[in-house]
């Protein structure tokens, strides 16, 4: 079973296309979120950053279209590596927030 995240976000920063010693496409951004929640019966505010990470075709797709824009994502969290354990989010879909 695979959980999905969805979040919206705007995309403070975009990093340069680049590839894994495989040639897969990698493209690197960091994301902040706000919103209200509730919790507990009880309101919220939400506020995160995180770094966030798009591959293949969708890295290919969107690279140089990301920085500054609202977007909601769909995707999966993980650790960054074997050796790293700060979780990024690996994005498998994007939708530009109209506005």
């Amino acid at each position: 079973m695979r959980n999905k995240l969805d979040l919206t976000a705007t995309v403070d920063r975009e990093d340069v296309l680049r590839y894994t010693p495989a040639g897969l496409p990698v493209l690197e951004i960091w994301v902040r979120h706000q919103s209200r929640q509730t919790e507990a019966g009880f309101d919220r505010d939400v506020n995160c950053e995180m770094q966030a990470v798009l591959a293949g075709e969708l890295a290919r797709k969107h690279v140089g279209k990301l920085a500054g824009r609202q977007v909601n994502l769909s995707g999966f969290m993980c650790q960054r590596s074997l050796r790293n354990p700060r979780l990024v989010l690996h994005i498998e879909y994007v939708e530009f927030v109209k506005g």
